[in-house]
């Protein structure tokens, strides 16, 4: 099994994400938490996966020439891609609503990018998944808003939630990637590194 194999190895997930941090847990892996702060700014020149692969890259960066012959670093970066922009993470409750209002009754992607890196090679994957919403009511996005946590995620909402339950009609792709990881392409990926 890859968890034995990856015992001789030290995993780094560079990422403040509870629900990245969770998936590496029941995943049963071994894993430290080491946060790098990095300003997540990219070129305006960039598009779609661009963008997040751009991302997770960047994150990466301090630990360039820091990380020993064992280590395997792990940075992930979400986005929301809707009418040719990316989403972010809302800094305000205003922009939120105005993110959750652009997004009823449409179809959008969400894109993560993971870059794997060791001393030796780095890799960066991405996966996409297509996300349909219901028409939603302004009273359903702000009670969404008021009573639980959009301001730390991509295109301001958790599939996860109470709004996933209530707003996803349809879902094209890896469940798992609009939470913020698609984690069958990192445990290949990973298994990739120590057979």
């Amino acid at each position: 099994m890859l968890n034995d194999k990856l015992k001789a190895y030290n995993i780094i997930l560079a990422s403040g994400s509870p629900r990245r941090q969770q998936f590496f847990k029941d995943l049963g892996l071994d894993f430290q938490i080491i946060l790098k702060p990095v300003k997540e700014e990219y070129p305006n020149r960039l598009k779609h996966f661009e963008i997040s692969n751009y991302l997770a890259q960047l994150k990466s960066l301090p630990f360039e020439n820091k990380l020993q012959d064992k280590d395997i670093l792990i940075t992930s970066d979400t986005i929301v891609w809707h009418n040719d922009a990316a989403l972010g993470k809302p800094r305000t409750q205003d922009e939120a609503f105005e993110m959750l209002r652009s997004l009823s009754a449409e179809t959008h992607e969400v894109i993560t990018s993971v870059c794997i890196k060791t001393t030796q090679s780095q890799k960066t994957i991405h996966a996409i998944t297509k996300v349909t919403f219901k028409a939603l009511s302004d009273a359903e996005i702000w009670h969404y808003i008021n009573n639980y946590s959009p301001m730390d995620k991509a295109g301001a909402y958790g599939i996860q939630e109470w709004f996933g339950f209530i707003a996803v009609t349809k879902i094209e792709g890896s469940y798992f990637n609009v939470m913020g990881l698609p984690v069958h392409m990192v445990y290949q990926a990973l298994e990739e590194i120590v057979n």
